[in-house]
């Protein structure tokens, strides 16, 4: 895999779990919005989710996922396309992580500019770990004397 797609696979990552707000928050940051179209509509659909019993083990089909869709193409470039695919039916995400990921391809935006994007989810993971952790509890079985 190139470097190019493994970058690109990054900020879609990123985009993919951001809300809304905090994606509109960064397109208000761009001195002029830039204009786009919808080559077709925004899409929600299912997808199935595949899992497995361990690393090694065959896959199975663990259930359906709601999948929101969304293609944009800029006005200015015809030819560049931002894609996005989010998890739930929020299409405002869907149709902003789009335009940010053809903006990024199109070099409007640089990719560092979604950093501080993946701290905050970096930042949410790391506070749910502690939570989880600080509930943790340490079953053991004492031996009785006993035979």
């Amino acid at each position: 895999m190139n470097t190019a797609n493994s970058e690109r696979q990054s900020w879609m990552s990123t985009l993919a779990r951001t809300s809304a707000s905090e994606l509109q928050q960064l397109l208000d940051q761009l001195p002029e919005q830039p204009a786009y179209n919808l080559p077709r509509p925004v899409e929600t659909g299912l997808c199935m989710v595949r899992g497995r019993i361990s690393a090694d083990g065959s896959p199975f089909n663990l259930g359906e996922m709601t999948l929101t869709r969304c293609v944009v193409q800029l006005e200015e470039s015809k030819s560049t396309t931002g894609v996005a695919y989010v998890m739930g039916r929020d299409k405002k995400q869907a149709e902003l992580a789009a335009l940010i990921d053809a903006l990024l391809l199109n070099e409007r935006l640089s990719p560092e500019a979604i950093a501080p994007l993946q701290n905050a989810i970096d930042e949410k993971r790391q506070s749910r770990a502690e939570h989880v952790a600080s509930t943790k509890v340490d079953f053991f079985t004492m031996v009785r004397g006993e035979d």
